[in-house]
């Protein structure tokens, strides 16, 4: 029976159309878990990173809330903290330049959402795979079904007999390209949703540190935390 019916029989009948798609589909299912295993290590590493921000807030002055951050340069709430350090030092001491027109919070906005733009697509980068997989993988599954079935029925037409034993193996053999192609669809859907679900937590806990950044640099303080915040006034460069 193993050696008439399975997948392996599948890619032994099968012509060259039949093996391009199993192979297609088998790619694209390595490229699907490869994202997936990466995309996942990546956003557990950025909520861990986000769980020990709020210790940047509680130390005495800013070079050692950078040093609470690490020394990682892909850390983007560092990242953030030195762009807006020299964002501030920049609008400080620069004069006679076209920003001369923006006060010092437009222009520590517009340096923080640069580097906002560039970690979110940092962090995205990827998800299009998953989209792709998800949404052509069971049409490509389903064109393998179709070629198959066709061929299947050319052997039936050819032998001159339909029995149940000469349509079932065919036609069964070719129903697993169906089945191939959503066993890599359904994986890189679920996959897709839950790095989406986890990029916006990420993102989330960023602009907050952002936010409270930008208030920091403006203001001296904490959003929220005014006249009891550990943070000292940041030091001139």
């Amino acid at each position: 029976m193993n050696s008439q019916f399975g997948l392996m029989n599948v890619w032994t009948q099968g012509d060259f159309v039949t093996r391009a798609v199993a192979l297609l589909l088998i790619g694209m299912s390595l490229a699907s878990w490869m994202v997936i295993i990466i995309k996942t290590l990546d956003v557990l590493k950025y909520k861990k990173i986000a769980n020990v921000a709020e210790d940047f807030w509680h130390s005495e002055d800013f070079a050692a809330g950078l040093g609470k951050l690490g020394s990682d340069p892909a850390n983007p709430f560092r990242q953030l903290a030195i762009e807006g350090r020299e964002a501030t030092a920049h609008h400080r001491n620069t004069k006679a330049h076209l920003h001369d027109a923006l006060d010092v919070s437009d222009w520590v906005t517009r340096s923080l959402r640069n580097t906002m733009d560039e970690f979110t697509s940092r962090l995205q980068s990827g998800l299009a795979i998953l989209a792709s997989v998800g949404s052509t993988a069971p049409f490509i599954g389903l064109f393998g079904t179709v070629w198959g079935i066709y061929h299947a029925l050319l052997s039936i037409g050819t032998a001159g007999q339909a029995t149940i034993d000469k349509v079932a193996g065919p036609i069964g053999e070719a129903l697993i390209m169906t089945a191939l192609g959503l066993a890599v669809a359904i994986p890189a859907v679920l996959g897709y949703n839950a790095l989406v679900r986890g990029n916006k937590g990420v993102l989330q806990k960023l602009n907050r540190f952002a936010h409270d950044l930008h208030a920091y640099f403006v203001t001296g303080a904490r959003v929220g935390v005014s006249g009891q915040a550990n943070v000292v006034p940041m030091k001139k460069a």
